[in-house]
C-alpha cells in the first residue's frame, strides 16, 4: 500500500474520522495503522473483543501508541479511542492512512482501441489493453495491461481492471467493481451433448451481468450463460481460484471462498458464505442466509442454515455424527467382545 499525504496526525483527528471517544492523551501522535503483533511507536491497532485475554496481554506488551477499544480497558496505560464497532473503525483508517492513488492517465501509447467505444472522463487505459467494438468504460475507470474487452461489453464508473483480466463478449459489469489479475470473465459454458459417439458442443450465446461493488479475486473464472445471463450480485465478493459456471444466479452480498466451485444454473440466495473448496453441482437453490463449509459437497436444494460435509448435512447433525465417528473404534472393540462373549456362551 502507498501511504497518502497524511502521514502524521494526532489521536484527536483520528477520533473526528472515526467517531470515538477518547481515553488518555489526545495529542498522541500516530503514523500508521497495523495489527496488534507489528505494532511500533507511532502506530494505532485495534483489540476487537475486550474480553479476550491472549489479546489483551498481547497489547500490554505492545509498542503500539493508541488502540481502538469497544469499551474502556481499565488497567491499560495506553491511550485509548472507544467506538461503536472497532472492526470498522480500524478498516476506515486503514483507507485513510493507505489508499492507493490512480491518477488519470487517458489512453495510452500501445492500447488498442476498436470504433464505436464511448470512453468516460479521467480513465486510465494502460499499454496493451485491447477494446473491442461497441464497448463503454465508465468514469474514473483503470484497466491495467494486457486487459481484452470483448464486443458490446460494458464496464461502470470508478472500477479497477488488473493486469491480464479477460472479459469476454456481452459482459456487463457495474459500478466501483474490482476484477484481479488473470481472472476470465464470460468464457463458453461447459455444455455439451453425446450424439453419435461424441461430444457435441452447445454454443453458448448469452452473457455475464456483474452488480456494482462486487470485487473478483485474482484466477477466477465466470462463464457466459448458454442463453440469458450468468449474474453475480451487488455487493458479492469472490476469492481466487473459483468456478461459476453458466447460467448460476449469485444473489447480493454474498461470499464465494477460494477453490469453490458453482455449476450450471444454480442459485445462491443473498448473504450466503460458501466456503473453501465447497461443491455445488447444477440446478442447485440454495436459499439466503445459509452458511456452506468447507469442502462441503452439496447434493440437494437446501434450506437457510450452516451445512458441512459430504454430502452436506446441517451443523448439528454433522457434529453429532463426528462424535460418534470419533468413538468409532471403540464401538466396534464392544461388539466384538459381546460376540465373542456370545459365541462362548452358545458353544458350550
Amino acid at each position: 500500500m502507498t501511504q497518502t499525504n497524511t502521514i502524521n496526525t494526532t489521536l484527536r483527528e483520528i477520533s473526528g474520522l472515526i467517531d470515538g471517544q477518547i481515553y488518555g492523551d489526545s495529542s498522541t501522535e500516530i503514523t500508521s495503522v497495523c495489527g496488534i503483533a507489528e505494532a511500533v511507536t507511532g502506530c494505532i491497532t485495534y483489540v476487537e473483543a475486550h474480553y479476550d485475554m491472549s489479546l489483551l496481554n498481547q497489547l500490554k506488551s505492545s509498542k503500539a501508541s493508541a488502540v481502538i477499544v469497544a469499551a474502556q480497558i481499565y488497567d491499560l496505560k495506553l491511550p485509548q479511542i472507544v467506538t461503536v464497532d472497532p472492526v470498522l473503525s480500524y478498516i476506515k483508517l486503514l483507507n485513510h492512512f493507505y489508499v492507493k492513488n490512480h491518477p488519470a492517465k487517458g489512453v495510452m501509447n500501445g492500447a488498442i482501441l476498436n470504433d464505436d467505444i464511448h470512453l468516460g472522463d479521467d480513465i486510465s487505459i494502460y499499454p496493451n489493453v485491447y477494446i473491442s467494438k461497441n464497448v463503454s468504460i465508465g468514469d474514473r475507470s483503470i484497466l491495467y495491461p494486457g486487459t481484452f474487452i470483448g464486443e458490446n461489453s460494458s464496464i461502470g464508473s470508478d472500477c479497477v481492471i488488473y493486469a491480464n483480466v479477460t472479459i469476454n463478449d456481452n459482459v456487463q459489469v457495474g459500478d466501483r467493481v474490482r476484477i484481479h489479475p488473470n481472472s476470465v470473465i464470460g468464457a463458453d459454458g461447459f455444455g455439451y451433448v453425446f450424439i453419435e459417439g461424441q461430444h457435441v458442443k452447445k454454443p453458448q450465446i448469452g452473457g455475464v451481468l456483474i452488480d456494482d461493488d462486487v470485487e473478483i479475486g485474482a484466477n477466477v473464472t465466470i462463464d457466459r450463460a448458454a442463453t440469458g445471463n450468468t449474474i453475480i450480485g451487488k455487493g458479492s465478493k469472490i476469492d481466487n481460484l473459483v468456478q461459476i459456471a453458466h447460467n448460476v444466479k449469485i444473489g447480493k452480498f454474498v461470499i464465494v471462498v477460494a477453490q469453490a466451485g458453482i455449476a450450471g444454473s444454480s442459485i445462491i440466495g443473498d448473504r450466503t458464505i460458501i466456503a473453501a473448496q465447497a461443491g455445488i453441482p447444477d440446478h442447485i437453490n440454495i436459499e439466503p442466509d445459509s452458511f456452506i463449509g468447507p469442502q462441503s459437497g452439496v447434493m440437494k436444494d437446501l434450506k437457510s442454515g450452516k451445512y458441512l460435509g459430504s454430502p452436506a448435512i446441517p451443523y448439528r447433525d454433522f457434529i453429532k455424527r463426528e462424535s460418534i465417528l470419533k468413538r468409532l473404534p471403540e464401538i466396534v472393540k464392544k461388539i466384538d467382545d459381546i460376540e465373542k462373549k456370545s459365541d462362548k456362551i452358545y458353544n458350550k
